[in-house]
């Protein structure tokens, strides 16, 4: 029977999120027949020690004896335990430099790298990821950067509440004006993003109604790439074109930009891919958004007004269109901008939670039926010391 090993986490800032809730640890133990779990004991998660062991879930100081290791964050160089599975996001698949010591580490202790963001089904979809709750943090977090810059309400920050259900309860104490909201995405971010606009009773509309205008009510548009892009040659779109060559396209993205107040940008972003809008766009008079909530988070990339990522502590800043600086959130002319890149972390409970049923329904089979689909192989980063043929393309970068 495999022993999975839930760590503390121990990258600093602390990430209080956990893969695997007190209950749904509870729920495989009672089936007898999905393997063996243990959890390090940690001071902090926002779940507590006390709540595991309230449900008989056995902890450990150490869990170095465990097969295969879970956590979120990356793990330090110093906690990565020799000849082990470990499981966390390690951020090293784009050849990030800040962590290309810890993949030579990974390399050095022989340890199976498995990185969450690689579990994918056979038609290359992610199977596990903390989207949604990406979606939904972000999304009200622009609400509430709305209500503080027109000072016209306040909401509670979404890392103060004890979870989703408080978070929404705040939402129901106001009453928004007559916001015309764009939505750009099709995935969890921007499901997500949904989850909260619809509980808002914002309505959807569609794309001639929305660019048409005249609402006395807020409302909401969701678009995707094959809306905001266009080919450069005025043929007709080729999804399977754009995927290959995305360089053959240009933006299309001001006709929304001009109908829109405040931009919840949930999409994903290629960099061979154009601009949603550039700085100098943002400078025209005919450009109308005042507020981005910007979950994607590409810095200096297809969201001119995106300079650098925002923190839990410090969410929101102002980016000024005609000196194309920083400024105050609130300040005249500007374009508020909330680009927190760990939104996840402000409801680490409801994430938690949902990060784990991913986990049981579409991880965990793969490794109780011997990964019969090849999903924990085509996610193995480095094993036996080294990098797997899947990702090749680090070896020259992690021995330079």
């Amino acid at each position: 029977m495999i022993k999975f090993g839930i760590i503390k986490e121990g990258k600093v800032p602390t990430d209080e999120r956990v893969p695997l809730t007190p209950a749904q640890i509870a729920r495989l133990i009672n089936t007898k027949k999905e393997g063996r779990f243990v959890v390090e004991r940690s001071d902090v998660r926002r779940i507590k020690d006390a709540e595991y062991e309230a449900v008989n879930v056995e902890m450990q100081d150490d869990v170095s004896d465990a097969d295969v290791l879970l956590g979120v964050k990356e793990v330090p160089i110093d906690q990565l335990v020799p000849g082990k599975t470990h499981l966390f996001f390690s951020h090293t698949i784009k050849m990030q430099p800040y962590n290309k010591k810890l993949l030579k580490a990974v390399l050095d202790k022989n340890v199976r790298l498995i990185d969450w963001e690689c579990l994918r089904d056979a038609l290359g979809r992610r199977v596990i990821g903390f989207g949604r709750y990406a979606g939904i943090v972000g999304a009200y977090n622009g609400f509430r950067a709305y209500g503080l810059k027109h000072k016209s309400f306040e909401l509670k920050k979404a890392h103060d509440c004890i979870d989703r259900k408080e978070m929404e309860a705040e939402l129901d104490k106001i009453k928004l004006p007559n916001l015309r909201i764009l939505l750009t995405g099709r995935g969890k971010v921007a499901k997500g993003s949904m989850e909260i606009l619809d509980a808002m009773k914002v309505r959807k509309v569609g794309i001639r109604e929305y660019l048409k205008g005249g609402f006395d009510e807020p409302v909401y548009c969701q678009i995707t790439f094959t809306e905001y892009f266009q080919p450069k040659d005025h043929g007709g779109f080729d999804v399977k074109e754009f995927y290959a060559h995305p360089e053959r396209f240009k933006s299309d993205f001001m006709r929304f930009a001009k109908s829109t107040d405040f931009l919840i940008a949930g999409h994903y972003w290629d960099s061979k891919s154009p601009f949603l809008f550039t700085r100098e766009e943002a400078r025209s008079s005919e450009f109308n958004i005042k507020l981005v909530a910007d979950i994607s988070c590409d810095i200096d990339g297809p969201v001119a007004s995106t300079l650098r990522p925002s923190s839990i502590s410090d969410p929101f800043y102002g980016y000024d269109p005609q000196s194309e600086k920083e400024v105050a959130f609130d300040a005249e002319g500007a374009i508020t901008v909330m680009a927190v890149d760990n939104l996840p972390c402000e409801l680490p409970r409801d994430a938690s939670y949902d990060f784990g049923e991913m986990f049981i329904s579409s991880v965990l089979p793969s490794f109780l039926n011997g990964d019969k689909k090849d999903i924990l192989k085509k996610a193995t980063i480095a094993q036996d010391g080294k990098i797997t043929d899947h990702y090749a393309y680090l070896r020259d970068w992690v021995n330079a």
